[in-house]
């Protein structure tokens, strides 16, 4: 049986159409990424712009038109921080079951924090400690437990590439100045993260990128980033050069989605700042997360 998941953020929309077995196991058919950037403006207006929202669901018709013809018999949908955030985000809801059939929950950020987890212990789970974090464009979900399901941190920030870039950044390169009032604000915002230890899972677009341009992985290649690991020093070292490139050299960088060229550095610093507050040394690189989540606790136990 095919099912397709779509995961529709504040930056990117993602699809995943799967098979599942006999065993319940779920296989990739296929997946995609296209960046819509929905929540451009949203920080500061607390609406989602006509371009964004056209551009969503012009991606996510495609996707429902291509999960069908795959013959996934079930699409599950979820929206995040954007949708969560703007006023009129029961446009994107009405828009999207008109133009393309689909029905798209808008989850909280605890929920987003779940789901993102329960793929990291699918895939990196080994019954002993985990992190997680989920790095989006509007919003970073941090969570501490175990592979078993046994939480003792979970939590949605309101800090994300998309929303960083827009409130701090206003020079190309960005200043100095700029790239201190980011770091300034998240050590602010992740103070009460606890220390902890195991193994952290580093999920999303923002960890991927870091992980394909510090690699040089050109063209993308998810055999090639999925479960690598990437140490604190490689992190320091990527960040540093996204802030000190100007947007036309970033769009230039192996490994580096042009389209995504603008709100990388402040993507990066996240990644940063998350592993300096955590006290670790290193992550697992996740080329899954929400959207396998969402498929799995949706999916994953009807007939």
């Amino acid at each position: 049986m095919r099912f397709a998941a779509i995961d529709v953020g504040t930056n990117s929309v993602l699809l995943l159409v799967a098979e599942r077995d006999a065993q319940g196991r779920f296989h990739a058919v296929t997946e995609r990424a296209e960046i819509t950037r929905l929540g451009k403006g949203v920080d500061q207006s607390r609406m989602l712009s006509p371009e964004g929202l056209e551009a969503t669901v012009k991606v996510l018709a495609a996707y429902a038109d291509e999960a069908r013809a795959l013959g996934a018999t079930t699409i599950v949908a979820s929206a995040t921080s954007a949708a969560r955030d703007a006023r009129n985000g029961g446009e994107l809801l009405a828009q999207a079951k008109a133009r393309a059939g689909v029905d798209i929950e808008v989850i909280s950020g605890e929920e987003e924090a779940r789901l993102s987890f329960a793929s990291a212990a699918a895939d990196f789970g080994g019954g002993g400690p985990l992190l997680a974090v989920d790095i989006g464009g509007g919003s970073t979900e941090i969570i501490v437990g175990t592979a078993r399901g046994e939480v003792s941190f979970r939590h949605s920030f309101d800090v994300g590439s998309v929303r960083l870039t827009e409130r701090f950044i206003r020079s190309d390169p960005p200043s100095d100045a700029e790239r201190a009032a980011v770091r300034a604000h998240l050590k602010s915002v992740l103070a009460q993260v606890p220390k902890a230890t195991g193994t952290l899972v580093g999920i999303a677009g923002t960890v991927t990128t870091v992980c394909a341009i510090a690699r040089e992985v050109e063209p993308y290649d998810a055999a090639k980033v999925h479960g690598a690991r990437l140490t604190l020093t490689e992190v320091q070292r990527v960040c540093d050069r996204l802030w000190a490139l100007a947007l036309a050299e970033r769009r230039t960088l192996p490994g580096l989605q042009p389209k995504r060229a603008d709100v990388i550095p402040c993507g990066a610093e996240i990644l940063l700042a998350v592993m300096q507050a955590l006290g670790v040394d290193g992550t697992t690189v996740s080329d899954r997360g929400l959207r396998w989540g969402l498929l799995v606790d949706r999916c994953g136990t009807r007939a």
